[in-house]
């Protein structure tokens, strides 16, 4: 089976049911990470400053749906989370 990264916090704290909105941050505060890395990791070239603007946005618009409740593979990886872990 697959696990995501940061679904092992939970699995260190025995916390076996989250709640949506925890589920929801805590995807979150990994997506921010993978922006923190692509920031630090892109070369510095107006070609990828463009593509950091581009990607940045299209995080922020997954990052509002995940917290609204809205992104269908973050809310079925949840129910699956909490239904057969």
């Amino acid at each position: 089976m697959k696990m995501d990264f940061f679904e092992i916090e939970f699995k260190v704290t025995n916390n076996k049911k989250p709640s949506d909105e925890e589920y929801r941050a805590k995807v979150v505060e990994f997506m921010k990470q993978f922006e923190n890395i692509l920031l630090a990791r892109f070369p510095n070239s107006e070609q990828a400053t463009l593509c950091l603007e581009y990607v940045k946005k299209q995080l922020q618009a997954q990052i509002s749906l995940i917290r609204r409740g809205n992104n269908k593979e973050v809310e079925r990886r949840f129910q699956y989370y909490v239904n057969y872990n």
